[in-house]
């Protein structure tokens, strides 16, 4: 028989002496299979009902076993002792990244269409301009000295602008001849808020020009929007107003009494230098210089102005007066004393009379109508 049959199992080979061996050894297994009696499990005080728990039965001759072998129904692992290599990100190509910036220039490049369409859409649009003298209290019952027409093109960087005389005498609708700056007057006294509805009817009706909105100011409003701005620089090509030939400093008060000086000169000349004005407050706002201060000058425009000019053409129409001013590109007419009479009606008042024939190309060269 073969030695090897006789022999423990292989944990216990290398210390257990074989059992055929001289009775001396024999003491010595028998103390080691009684402490094997005395360490093994009582597997008579198990439970039943927790399979899970049932404590293994040592067998040093076969393998272990449990009664519910749920261990023994799964399915064996094998696991590599080779090491797995770490893949490597893969790097996004550039035509992926490119994909992505498509996308938010097919979105946003529609949409910038549409707002450039939007802004230099050439449709013409005609404001009046009106400003007016210092009323009573809580009212507009005034004339207006200051009477111009502002065109715009947007697809244009033109601006045209026309001052309208003051004593012009025309026909007034719903009161009849009269000097063109009393038909406000004449609305407000009526009904309060139609003086300007009044004026774009009357310059309608006498010069065919389509007006489509108003802006109006009250010459005290007038002064704390270029207060506002922190004042205006004029150049002047030589001495008028008290003033010398060169770049000339302005605060509110100052520019007005330029604008509405007579002395020395006539409505004329008033008329031009309201449009100095007009421009240099222009020129100021858009030098970055005083963009700081536009907070404070829109406070002083929305307090100073009325408009029915809607919102959503604010931006159209800003944009097309500061192309021009950039390009200078401002084209700034008046009526001169060419193109009318002047004339003294029956009760002793100074007017002036219309030459049609001489305003109309005017009319038509600004205005196409």
């Amino acid at each position: 028989m073969n030695d090897k049959s006789n022999q423990d199992p292989d944990w216990m080979g290398k210390t257990k002496p074989r059992r055929d061996q001289n009775r001396v050894e024999q003491p010595r297994a028998q103390e080691n299979q009684n402490w094997l009696e005395q360490t093994r499990p009582n597997l008579t005080q198990w439970d039943p009902s927790e399979a899970h728990t049932r404590p293994l039965e040592t067998n040093f001759n076969q393998q272990p076993a449990f009664e519910d072998d749920t261990i023994s129904q799964l399915q064996p692992i094998k696991i590599s002792n080779s090491r797995i290599p770490l893949q490597k990100a893969v790097p996004t190509s550039p035509k992926r990244r490119r994909g992505g910036c498509c996308c938010f220039w097919i979105l946003l490049i529609p949409i910038l269409a549409i707002f450039a369409v939007f802004l230099l859409y050439p449709a013409r649009t005609n404001i009046l301009v009106l400003g007016i003298d210092r009323a009573p209290e809580g009212t507009d019952v005034s004339r207006t000295d200051t009477n111009i027409i502002l065109s715009v093109i947007p697809l244009q960087p033109v601006v045209n602008m026309l001052s309208i005389p003051r004593d012009l005498w025309v026909n007034i609708p719903n009161v009849g001849e009269n000097r063109i700056n009393t038909a406000h007057f004449f609305a407000e006294a009526n009904q309060t808020g139609t003086g300007p509805s009044a004026s774009m009817e009357t310059v309608r009706q006498n010069f065919g020009v389509t007006i489509d909105y108003f802006a109006r100011i009250r010459f005290d409003g007038f002064v704390k929007i270029i207060d506002a701005m922190g004042g205006v620089t004029i150049n002047l090509s030589e001495s008028m107003s008290g003033y010398e030939a060169g770049n000339v400093d302005l605060n509110g008060e100052q520019a007005l009494a330029f604008a509405r000086d007579r002395s020395g000169s006539d409505d004329f000349f008033r008329m031009q230098r309201g449009q100095m004005v007009m421009i240099a407050a222009i020129k100021k706002m858009i030098n970055p210089l005083a963009w700081p201060r536009i907070p404070v000058v829109f406070s002083a425009i929305m307090s100073s102005v009325n408009t029915d000019i809607p919102v959503w053409q604010w931006p159209r129409i800003g944009l097309a007066v500061v192309r021009a001013v950039l390009a200078d590109s401002i084209n700034n007419q008046t009526i001169t004393r060419e193109m009318v009479t002047p004339f003294t009606t029956s009760e002793g008042a100074n007017v002036l009379l219309p030459n049609w024939d001489a305003i109309n190309p005017l009319l038509m060269e600004l205005f196409g109508e």
